[in-house]
């Protein structure tokens, strides 16, 4: 099956990213045909500083690549070396009611952060849309909040067919992934960029051990009892460390007599045990940066193979001819 995935070059990879979206696309490359993208045109709705685009797309792609992504195995590419995504995106605009677009919450949701409208944000839908229907994505890893997304492609590609009498676009599937439970913040809410509260998958070491130590817990003493799904640091230390560790510290909070400083340094030691290899690898990428623009590149002439198909198909059956068309 393909698999199609995408992330936006936003701000630095953090632990959120990692368990919520990066180790589990990386476990699917050993099973489907991968086809995964650094959103670049979708930033732009939110970040209007070049030097910062160029840096956090660079650092995505050394993220990617040090946690285990395969260049060999699945195709790696930046979404603006691919600029058919965005004729497709125009072609299917012409088909996407307004309504469908109106009912997307994720355009609500943005608006009521505080974001500034516009026609991008509002038109979001559509280009993601094409990002999955070019690619002729048959599997798009999505957690159950965002199978709207999903559904709007598939609303846009049964429009699109229907309209030219085609059958140019593949029907996506949403793959729910299995849920991780919300990955907390240094503040104790969600782990989020725009919080401010994430802790970095590759930040200098000092600063990750006193983000980690500076995590919220409540004023219960070291002797009393606590609960341990009630704790920011035992949600994060779970995700690290192994079942039998696990259940022995759960354990141990239920029984009292452990303090919050020692889980913390023990969660500092598993991000290192656990994340040290991939962080050796990144500071390798770092001092190779033409070998990952290299296998962006390479990416990309693949994904443009693919999507120069479709595009083929698509003008065909729309009845657009290029001057170059043979």
């Amino acid at each position: 099956m393909r698999v199609l995935s995408g992330i936006q070059p936003s701000g630095r990879l953090h632990l959120g990213n990692y368990f919520g979206a990066i180790r589990p696309q990386i476990a699917m490359q050993q099973e489907h045909e991968c086809f995964y993208f650094i959103a670049t045109y979708h930033a732009l709705t939110s970040l209007a500083d070049r030097q910062l685009l160029e840096e956090y797309t660079r650092e995505v792609a050394m993220g990617y690549l040090a946690l285990g992504l395969d260049p060999e195995r699945t195709v790696f590419y930046r979404q603006t070396d691919v600029p058919e995504v965005t004729e497709l995106a125009w072609i299917l605009s012409c088909v996407t009611p307004m309504g469908l677009l109106q009912r997307c919450h994720s355009f609500k949701d943005k608006i009521a952060q505080g974001i500034t409208p516009s026609h991008g944000l509002f038109a979001y839908p559509v280009l993601q849309a094409a990002d999955i229907l070019i690619m002729g994505s048959h599997l798009v890893p999505v957690g159950q909040d965002q199978k709207q997304h999903i559904e709007v492609a598939q609303d846009i590609q049964a429009k699109f067919n229907l309209a030219f009498g085609s059958e140019a676009l593949v029907r996506p599937e949403p793959y729910i992934r299995e849920e991780v439970a919300v990955i907390p913040g240094v503040d104790g809410r969600k782990m989020s960029k725009s919080y401010d509260n994430t802790i970095e998958l590759f930040g200098p070491e000092k600063a990750i051990r006193k983000k980690i130590m500076s995590l919220k817990t409540d004023s219960t003493p070291v002797e009393a009892p606590k609960d341990p799904g009630q704790c920011n640091v035992f949600a994060l230390l779970r995700l690290f460390a192994d079942p039998s560790e696990t259940a022995e510290w759960e354990q141990r909070y239920r029984q009292g007599g452990v303090g919050y400083g020692e889980v913390k340094k023990r969660l500092f030691e598993l991000y290192v045990e656990v994340l040290g290899p991939a962080r050796e690898r990144y500071e390798q990428l770092k001092q190779n940066t033409h070998e990952v623009y290299r296998i962006l590149a390479d990416g990309a002439a693949r994904a443009r193979n693919v999507a120069n198909d479709t595009m083929r198909k698509v003008r065909q059956d729309c009845g657009l001819i290029r001057a170059d068309a043979s």
